[in-house]
């Protein structure tokens, strides 16, 4: 378990860095389901009180990727196929409404952001560096919905897709995967262009199932 505690600054709320490491684990699945959390070595690990592991964990819990049960310990949750439908229904619904309203905003600045993105996603890709393209993958949907100028859409998204995030790090080096995936991106930013706002909208729903599917396939060992 990667913990270095030269990473952290101490000057910034270690309760945020801290939790920002640990769901990250969780989600590239360094810290696998039902693998223990133990707090008292992640803090001894990082150089800090056990307080601000404590809340980090909490929050994680809150977001369903930690299991506390009392008098047992803490848990790294499974994947549940409850969990991962509910935040695909989620994501689809203010995914869908975020390029709607970002069609009708889309300028050629606009443009230019998501061609650089894709492009380096693309190149991502070509060179297997998976972890770079899931988060240039997040980085595109982020800048429709500031675009559309609502950026807490993609807030309460980055929060409710934790559970599919763990899938994607899974069926991400599949064959044709991320290429699938750009293909995908290519057809949302078409519809933007044309300032086509329901088929920028069709366009999100049908990669967001497509993601949904595949990740349901390649964890079908692993769901609860």
């Amino acid at each position: 378990m990667d913990l270095d505690p030269s990473t952290l600054n101490r000057a910034l709320p270690l309760r945020d860095q801290i939790y920002h490491k640990i769901r990250n684990l969780i989600v590239v699945g360094q810290l696998k389901p039902g693998e223990v959390i133990n707090e008292v070595a992640i803090a001894e690990a990082l150089g800090v009180s056990r307080t601000p592991v404590r809340e980090a964990v909490k929050r994680i819990s809150d977001e369903g990727l930690v299991k506390i049960l009392a008098q047992t310990g803490t848990y790294v949750a499974p994947i549940s196929r409850a969990d991962l439908e509910e935040a695909y229904v989620i994501r689809r619904a203010l995914e869908m409404e975020s390029a709607r309203r970002a069609a009708a905003k889309f300028t050629p600045a606009a443009s230019e952001l998501l061609e650089d993105n894709m492009a380096a996603h693309r190149l991502a890709i070509s060179r297997g560096r998976y972890a770079t393209a899931i988060q240039l993958d997040d980085v595109f949907h982020r800048t429709i919905a500031e675009i559309c100028g609502l950026p807490m859409i993609w807030r309460a998204v980055d929060i409710s897709k934790a559970q599919m995030d763990r899938g994607r790090y899974l069926a991400i080096p599949r064959p044709g995967y991320g290429e699938q995936t750009i293909e995908q991106h290519e057809a949302i930013f078409d519809a933007l262009k044309r300032h086509d706002a329901e088929g920028a909208a069709r366009a999100m729903e049908h990669h967001l199932e497509t993601s949904f599917r595949n990740t349901l396939e390649v964890a079908a060992d692993l769901l609860d």
